[in-house]
Formats: structure tokens, C-alpha cells, sequence
């Protein structure tokens, strides 16, 4: 459920430089811990807290900060220094997969701001954080240290479950900084993977099915690198799936009796909301099951809702206000809880329209 903080006083309205930054911290069930790593980003001028959306099947929390690029980092580094505070990996569990008590902390430039500055960002972060809190740290997506590295999913693989054997074996599979060997603090915390990317769009489609064997078919057959089937001669081959530049997975939702497909848009101008949306919905009718709805993690372009806006509503419609309600309306976005697209587009929230 989204929790969003707004200002009177908006300190974003005349800023020249904005830019956003998305940790995801591993606690969503625990209201006392959410609100106090949550706090950390409050009460520093010119970055604000925008969105605080913790989930109890993930035990996982998505913070939105958008501000400054200073103010920004600051408040990043005081949010991964209380998650190493208020959560014990050891004691972890949840649907979602992590490597972290902040799994990943991403820069994402929104006006003023380059790639390249979000990358020296996330590289100063992950090296303080080292340093000063004596963590490990990996470096992804435009910060990466080289295209193998590249990707969250690879640097995640194994997850916290799985990080003690990869630095007791060394190799490629090693953080950039930080720690080298199994200790109490990294027990504790595991690792935090910080970069650069552009805006992704955290999609989710619910699906009617309780123990997600659809969600995961459909996962499956969307996210752009495909499946694997075996050939007649028993051969395994790679089947690439059906949209472009979308990572995703099916999970259940205990907490709602249903499941989800679970994807990251990386780019949805390439992959809109509503082509996800529909190639979900139309694999699942082959599978005789519904959707019910959808929900988005985190902020979301203005253009985006825009997009989905002009497929769902009648033929004429430009105005914005109408557009965006006929995309909450269309992709269910809804259904789980109300969806407010002033606090959850990211032009209307920082400008307080």
C-alpha cells in the first residue's frame, strides 16, 4: 500500500537539477522498522520523500526520493546506514528476491541531471557506504565496472542465501567494494547493489489463481529473455519471450488469495503498460483464469499513463486528467487499493499539481 509524504511547501517546485533515487529496503511487514528507515530520508533540504510502499508477501519496501543531487545522495546513505541498523537478514523471508537489507538503490536523472552524474553518484555512494559502514556493495546498470555486471538479477543471483558461498569461492561473482569474507556484519546486512539507469516502471498484473502456477507460465512467455524448452532430440533451447525489455516472474500473493506477474518495464516507451497488460490478460484467458487488475510500484512517468490513456479511452479524449483516469480504470490499477495519480506520477507529485 502506498504511504506518500507530501510538503505545503514544496521544496522540489524550483529545482534545476532533480534527479530520483529508489531504494529498495528488505522489511515490509514491520511498521515500526519501515517508518524509521523511511525517516532517515526526511528532514534534509532539497530532497523529499515521495512514496513509501511497503509489501508484506515481498517483505519489501519501495522508497521514492526525488530531490537534489546532493540532497538526494545524503539521503540514500542515511536510509542504507538505518537498514543496516533495524534489519537482520538471517531473519529474512519473502517472496520478492533479494541479496540485502536494501537490496538495490538505484539514481534515475529527471531533469537537469545527466547519466553520467547519476553514475558518479551511485559509484562515490557505493564507495562511502563501504568505507564508512563497512558493507559490500556491487555497482549495476550504468555504473556498472563492465557489461557482465550489467544486469541486478546477475548480481543478485543466489541471493543473501547464496552470498556466503560466492565469497568464500571467489572468482568474477565478488562485490566492487567492501568486505571479502563471511562476517557479523555481513551476515547481518548482506550486500546493497547501487547504480544509474533510466526510468523502469515496476509493473504488476494480479492474477486470479491462488498458487501462481499461470502467473509464473505467464512471467515465462512476456519477459524478454524467454524460457527454456527441451527440443525432441533432448536438446535445450531458448525461446525468447514476447515483449521488449521486460524482466518478469509470476509470484503468489498470499495476503489477497491471488497471484502476480511481476515485471520491471525498462523501457515503456518500447513496452507500454497496456501491451504488458494485454499480453498477460490474453495468455491467462488461454489458461482459463482472470486478471484482476494490476498495480504499479513506485512512481510513474506522466507519459506513460498518458500512453495507456489514449488506448483505453474513447476516440477525442486529450485531456490529460481524462486519459489518466481511463488508463487507472483500464489496467485496474485500482483494484488492490486506490490508486492516486497526483501522489503517484512523478511530474504531478513533484510539482504538487
Amino acid at each position: 500500500m502506498a504511504n506518500i509524504h507530501h510538503l505545503d511547501d514544496n521544496p522540489l517546485a524550483m529545482a534545476k537539477q532533480l534527479l530520483e533515487c529508489v531504494p529498495n529496503f528488505s522489511e515490509g511487514r514491520d511498521s515500526v522498522k519501515i517508518a524509521a528507515i523511511a525517516d532517515a530520508a526526511r528532514g534534509i533540504k532539497g530532497a523529499m520523500v515521495l512514496g513509501v510502499e511497503p509489501d508484506a508477501d515481498y517483505n519489501r519496501t519501495v522508497l521514492t526520493i526525488a530531490g537534489e543531487p546532493e540532497a538526494v545522495f545524503t539521503a540514500a546513505k542515511k536510509v542504507i546506514a538505518a537498514a543496516a541498523e533495524h534489519i537482520d537478514m538471517r531473519e529474512h523471508s519473502g517472496e520478492h528476491p533479494r541479496i540485502g537489507a536494501v537490496d538495490v538503490c538505484p539514481f534515475v536523472p529527471l531533469e537537469g541531471v545527466s547519466m553520467e552524474d547519476c553514475t558518479l553518484l551511485a559509484k562515490r555512494l557505493a564507495k562511502e557506504v563501504s568505507d564508512e559502514l563497512e558493507l559490500c556493495t556491487f555497482l549495476y546498470g550504468s555504473a556498472a565496472s563492465d557489461s557482465s555486471r550489467n544486469l541486478l538479477s546477475d548480481l543478485r543471483r543466489g541471493q543473501y542465501e547464496g552470498f556466503e558461498q560466492r565469497l568464500n569461492e571467489g572468482g568474477p561473482h565478488l562485490p566492487d567494494h567492501g568486505p571479502l569474507q563471511w562476517n557479523e556484519r555481513t551476515a547481518r546486512f548482506g550486500a546493497v547493489v547501487i547504480g544509474a539507469r533510466n526510468i523502469l516502471v515496476a509493473y504488476n498484473v494480479n492474477v486470479d489463481e491462488k498458487d501462481a502456477e499461470v502467473a509464473k507460465k505467464i512471467g515465462s512467455l512476456v519477459r524478454s529473455t524467454g524460457r527454456l524448452i527441451k527440443t525432441d532430440d533432448g536438446r535445450k533451447m531458448r525461446v525468447p519471450g514476447m515483449l521488449p525489455l521486460v524482466q518478469g516472474m509470476g509470484l503468489p500473493l498470499d495476503a489477497h488469495g491471488i497471484s502476480q506477474v511481476s515485471m520491471n518495464l525498462r523501457d515503456v516507451e518500447q513496452c507500454p503498460l497496456h501491451v504488458a497488460f494485454e499480453a498477460c490478460k490474453t495468455i491467462a484467458a488461454d489458461h482459463g483464469v482472470e486478471l484482476c487488475g494490476s498495480e504499479l510500484v513506485g512512481l510513474v512517468p506522466l507519459s506513460a499513463m498518458l500512453e495507456s490513456g489514449r488506448w483505453y479511452a474513447a476516440e477525442g479524449v486529450d485531456d490529460e486528467r481524462e486519459l489518466v483516469s481511463a488508463a487507472i480504470a483500464g489496467l485496474g490499477l485500482s483494484q488492490l487499493d486506490v490508486f492516486n495519480a497526483d501522489e503517484r506520477i512523478i511530474e504531478w507529485a513533484v510539482n504538487g499539481e
